[in-house]
């Protein structure tokens, strides 16, 4: 079995970091995180393709506003929490995230 290296989508990330911020204030966010991560741990055993991942991923995502619904949300709840955003990167999530945060700590 060869160990698959390819990184998630924006998508996949924001979703993940979605259900895990909320995972406490909803049992569904924390089934939801498990099923997602587990979907993930198959797609890197090769065990169901990255096509169908991303599809469930996408699914998932909608049924929660979509991606940038789904980043606002994230990014509002960790600075509500935490009084920052703390996450940083040059990948396309980040870029998006620092984007809100921006934002939203410019209307404070």
């Amino acid at each position: 079995m060869t160990k698959n290296t390819e990184k998630p989508t924006p998508e996949a990330k924001a979703l993940s970091l979605f259900l895990m911020a909320f995972k406490k204030t909803n049992s569904a966010y924390k089934e939801n995180a498990k099923s997602i991560n587990r979907l993930w741990d198959m797609v890197m055993a090769d065990e169901i393709s990255k096509e169908e991942y991303l599809e469930a991923v996408q699914t998932m995502l909608e049924s929660y506003g979509g991606y940038a619904e789904v980043v606002e949300k994230t990014v509002q709840h960790y600075i509500n929490t935490t009084g920052e955003w703390k996450l940083k990167g040059d990948d396309q999530y980040c870029q998006d995230a620092q984007e809100f945060a921006d934002k939203i700590m410019k209307l404070r």
